[in-house]
């Protein structure tokens, strides 16, 4: 820890002591010797422009055998940071933390920050939390986490200068998340939720991070959209998808009602052009609206392996062929039967099908099917009812050959993204309320969804009124525990009671520009708790990824934080009633618990019996709970590894859009170094077992990443996915070769 005060003026002679005390193992005094020639080349330089010198000179010193370096360079930043501060807020530098106060009252005043802080909190709250932010709290960054959060989360004003620190922007998260709680109790729980985030135990998304306490944006960070088959309503998506992405939301998109390119439009055949004008459309979207003029939008569209247009579907994200056809700023992801997968596993055909023209014939829609057990259910029956149907008109293809065209353009794009609908469906515990269609960007949430139909258009006094049958317009919201930090010190127990208390509270804070967003936030109160740093957790513990003790590890900690997880809500049900899903439930019926053999007869530390009486007797106050997100950013913010993934390397440098800078995997040392294997080279049978074990107990899903070489043979690739749909997992995220450029989702960097 930093202990000495270094006063502006003198920090120059007193900074290098201090990080020596520090960093023993350190050559901190050559840096300065180097400094301070640097000096005397350049003596134009500015101290803010000095200290990055000395900052790129100690990168430079980064490696494997000196990890510690990456402190030392963060340190040098927040002086950097503090200076700034002061300087922009007016206030001795020695102190490194201006009056709390002041900054809230004067962002408020140029309207960065919305004005309920100051009408929510008096100024004698405000002094007591100013007294509970802990600057030393800093020294935990490395230099890649504070300038992930310096440069894209800490508030500044309109000109980019700096006013807030790193821990009054965890204790502006933390007074927004809690300001609908009782008066009396707080400013406790705002304690323990600095508590939470200050100790880099959990970290919030990305949206929460970043628009927290501001008078912009909006807290959620998925959304999924299912689009109807009319005119109308594709339009009307396309607006609503707009609105969510330009506040930073990550969205989404279920194709699978519309009609197929040569189907009828209202008696005339061959008149629709199917699923691919659409899309261009959503990718202009995705383009032209961006989220806060931060980055583009983040917009993946999923559709059914039966559709007639699946084919184009699969080749709109190619590098090659009619530039009319590609959409190369979206993402994909292809809903997949387990009767598909069989076909291809037994070489049979396949059937493509118009979704239009089996509603009209058929009498029923065939997405809103899915095999009620493994191997049998009503999905494949109504799906073979349509192939032996002479009066529907269907394409036959062998099932290989469309597996191939994935393939291809996994190892091209990393993508489509793969959902597993039946798995999905059958460990949906709402499904008393609809049915699940596809995932969102990041392939973890899973939740109902159904499309909005607009019912009737009229004039009424002079003015228009659009009645609308408003759908399940899926809203999800993220937290994730630091694994390699929270298990390691023992605090879970402590840990996720707040942290379901603050995802809870993210659902009541802000109104969702879309209007069926807010009713179904507010019905199904989900939220998605997940977990980074796996990978450095295993290191830590001294346990191998390829073994079968990492495996029996994940089933283990993920049951454990399952239990938590659940405990909490239903606690929460106690104290502020249960999601309006709750009745009729696999939660209220106990059916839940079942399915995942929580029964008295489970061998397992936890009591599961009498937990799954509580849910029955008090609800449950979210009616989804746990999903795993991709958390690149903020797992780099943290100083940890990204979500359940294994590392890249032990020693990589993290390239943002205007810099570069060198990262060592966490906690590496001589004990650790043995455990950290690179993604590439590691066995991805075992990274699927380790993931069966986990998803065994998570009611969502989970943002899981396949890492091959580019050089890998068709039959391998195919194996790893039989093997991940064989194994029970719900989805894949991308498929990460040696040769792809990939780009991680934002949003649901939680």
């Amino acid at each position: 820890m930093i202990e000495t005060e270094v006063k502006r003026n003198d920090w120059k002679s007193e900074m290098p002591k201090v990080l020596t005390g520090r960093f023993p193992d350190l050559d901190i005094q050559a840096l300065f010797e180097h400094g301070e020639k640097v000096l005397e080349q350049k003596p134009w330089l500015q101290d803010d422009e000095w200290i990055h010198q000395l900052i790129l000179e100690a990168l430079a010193n980064l490696d494997e055998n000196a990890p510690d370096w990456t402190y030392a360079a963060a340190a040098l930043y927040l002086q950097q940071l503090y200076q700034e501060a002061a300087e922009n807020r007016g206030y001795d530098p020695g102190r490194k933390y201006g009056p709390f106060g002041h900054v809230i009252r004067h962002l408020t005043e140029i309207g960065i920050y919305d004005r309920f802080l100051l009408d929510t909190y008096s100024e004698q709250e405000i002094q007591e939390l100013e007294q509970a932010i802990d600057p030393d709290k800093d020294n935990m960054f490395t230099y890649i986490g504070l300038r992930t959060l310096a440069d894209r989360y800490i508030a500044k004003d309109y000109q980019g200068k700096v006013y807030e620190l790193p821990q009054e922007r965890f204790m502006i998260i933390c007074m927004t998340l809690m300001k609908n709680e009782p008066a009396e109790k707080r400013i406790e729980l705002i304690k323990e939720a600095y508590w939470a985030l200050s100790n880099l135990y959990m970290t919030v998304a990305t949206p929460t991070l970043s628009n927290a306490g501001k008078s912009y944006g909006q807290l959620s960070s998925c959304f999924i959209d299912t689009v109807d088959d009319s005119l109308q309503g594709i339009f009307d998506s396309n607006t609503d998808i707009a609105n969510l992405s330009k506040n930073g939301g990550g969205i989404g998109v279920y194709l699978g009602k519309i009609r197929s390119r040569g189907s009828a439009i209202k008696g005339f055949s061959g008149a629709s052009s199917g699923v691919l004008p659409w899309m261009k459309q959503l990718n202009n979207t995705a383009v032209s609206v961006d989220q806060l003029g931060q980055r583009k939008g983040a917009i993946c569209v999923y559709l059914d392996i039966w559709h007639k247009d699946i084919s184009s579907f699969l080749d709109a994200k190619l590098n090659n062929g009619d530039e009319r056809l590609r959409t190369h700023d979206l993402f994909t992801g292809v809903s997949l039967p387990d009767l598909f997968m069989e076909q291809v596993e037994a070489r049979e055909n396949w059937y493509l099908f118009d979704p239009h023209e089996v509603r009209t014939v058929m009498g029923y829609s065939l997405e809103d099917y899915f095999d009620e057990s493994k191997g049998n259910g009503s999905f494949r029956e109504k799906y073979w009812e349509c192939v032996q149907n002479p009066n529907l008109s269907k394409q036959e293809i062998p099932a290989i050959d469309l597996m191939k065209r994935i393939l291809k353009s996994q190892l091209e794009t990393g993508g489509p993204f793969m959902f597993y609908r039946d798995e999905v469906n059958r460990h949906n515990p709402n499904s008393h309320l609809g049915m699940i269609y596809s995932s969102n960007l990041c392939t973890e949430i899973t939740q109902n969804q159904s499309p909005t139909v607009v019912e009737e258009q009229q004039t009424v006094d002079g003015k228009i009124v659009v009645n609308k049958q408003p759908g399940d317009f899926v809203v999800c919201n993220l937290s994730s525990i630091h694994l390699g930090r929270a298990v390691t010190e023992g605090v879970l127990e402590r840990l996720v009671p707040i942290q379901m208390r603050m995802l809870d509270n993210v659902i009541d804070l802000y109104t969702i520009p879309v209007l069926q967003a807010q009713l179904t936030n507010q019905k199904y109160r989900a939220v998605g708790l997940g977990t980074f740093g796996w990978h450095h957790l295993l290191a830590l513990k001294g346990i191998r990824w390829e073994s079968e003790e990492a495996v029996a590890y994940a089933d283990k900690l993920y049951e454990k934080i399952a239990f938590l997880t659940i405990q909490s809500s239903m606690e929460l049900a106690k104290e502020k009633g249960a999601c309006a899903a709750f009745q009729g439930s696999d939660w209220q019926t106990g059916k839940y618990f079942e399915n995942k053999g929580y029964t008295a007869e489970t061998d397992s530390d936890y009591d599961w019996s009498d937990l799954q009486w509580h849910v029955q007797e008090h609800g449950i106050r979210n009616s989804y709970l746990m999903a795993v997100a991709p958390n690149s950013s903020t797992s780099l913010i943290a100083g940890s590894t990204a979500s359940i993934d294994p590392i890249f390397q032990k020693f990589y440098a993290e390239e943002k859009k205007d810099y570069k800078i060198p990262v060592t995997a966490p906690d590496l040392n001589t004990d650790t170094t043995w455990y950290y294997k690179s993604a590439y080279f590691i066995d991805q049978h075992w990274s699927i077992k380790q993931n069966a074990a986990r998803q065994k107990h998570i009611d969502q899903s989970v943002s899981f990443n396949i890492y091959v070489p580019n050089t890998i043979q068709a039959k391998e690739l195919l194996s790893l996915h039989l093997d991940a749909w064989e194994s029970g997992l719900k989805t894949t995220y991308y498929l990460r070769s040696t040769s792809s450029e990939l780009i991680d989702c934002e949003s649901c960097s939680s």
